[in-house]
């Protein structure tokens, strides 16, 4: 439901073209093909379909745009460089996202670099843990072997 008396794009009239034009088009068409690319001059229906090239483009430029030449001084218009002026030598600058990935992939790498090496509050952490645990293993392994031994001793005493 519009506001304001707005109303939606929906239900505007659509511009059909009209068969003539349609022929018309499709005839010089056929005759740029049969004349190789080469146009007649002298020709009343090239001179009508100037004509009604003109006219278009005043129906386009209706309005405001037809009275007043405006250019939008924010607008940069695409400017075309010829394949001579175009350096592929020349180093491009790269975006910000860009850098920001190839600095992150730079600081990921230096801080493996020094975990490996055993220089990161991490890795001092997991290499502290790992003592721990080796103490650990030695002391159990070491209580194995102890209580085997007894068994074995005990185990000798009963066989005598």
């Amino acid at each position: 439901m519009p506001r304001g008396g707005k109303k939606g794009h929906k239900g505007r009239g659509k511009q059909f073209s009209n068969p003539e034009e349609i022929d018309r088009q499709m005839r010089a068409q056929r005759e740029m093909e049969e004349n190789g690319g080469v146009e007649k001059e002298g020709s009343s229906e090239s001179e009508e379909e100037s004509s009604s090239d003109d006219e278009s483009e005043v129906r386009k430029r209706s309005g405001v745009e037809g009275l007043i030449e405006i250019e939008n001084p924010n607008r940069v218009a695409q400017k075309s460089k010829k394949v001579a002026e175009v350096d592929v030598s020349a180093p491009r600058e790269l975006s910000r996202r860009e850098r920001e990935e190839i600095e992150k992939q730079k600081s990921k790498e230096r801080y493996m670099k020094l975990h490996l090496e055993g220089k990161t509050e991490q890795a001092r952490a997991d290499l502290a843990r790992l003592a721990i645990i080796k103490k650990q293993r030695e002391e159990a392994a070491k209580k194995r072997d102890e209580l085997r031994k007894e068994k074995e001793a005990e185990e000798a005493k009963a066989k005598r």
